[in-house]
């Protein structure tokens, strides 16, 4: 199972996420639900980084993926992973057994 760990503050605004482990729903390498999570979780580490060139602290290793934001979130950084958490969400619909979305604080 893929787990995806929210990370926010009081008011709820996103401050980062964990995305790790495998779904296990085909073999390596054609498995969707990986797929798709990776590729979320990668367009929202690219546009947070590369595009808004904020400073996050980050791991990336085989099946993790870990990214939060040095100082506050703001709205451009919030567009971005709220976009990648209704992606998420509409995937653990569809895959209930394959991918755990948790919210912490």
């Amino acid at each position: 199972m893929v787990t995806v760990e929210i990370f926010t503050q009081e008011d709820g605004k996103i401050t980062g996420f964990c995305a790790k482990g495998h779904s296990g729903t085909a073999p390596r390498g054609e498995d969707i639900v990986c797929a798709g999570v990776s590729s979320l979780t990668d367009s929202a580490y690219l546009g947070i980084t590369e595009y808004l060139h904020r400073n996050v602290i980050s791991k990336d290793s085989s099946g993790e993926l870990q990214l939060m934001l040095e100082g506050r979130p703001d709205e451009r950084t919030e567009a971005i992973l709220e976009t990648m958490l209704l992606g998420l969400m509409e995937i653990s619909k569809a895959y209930p057994k394959a991918l755990r979305i948790q919210r912490n604080k």
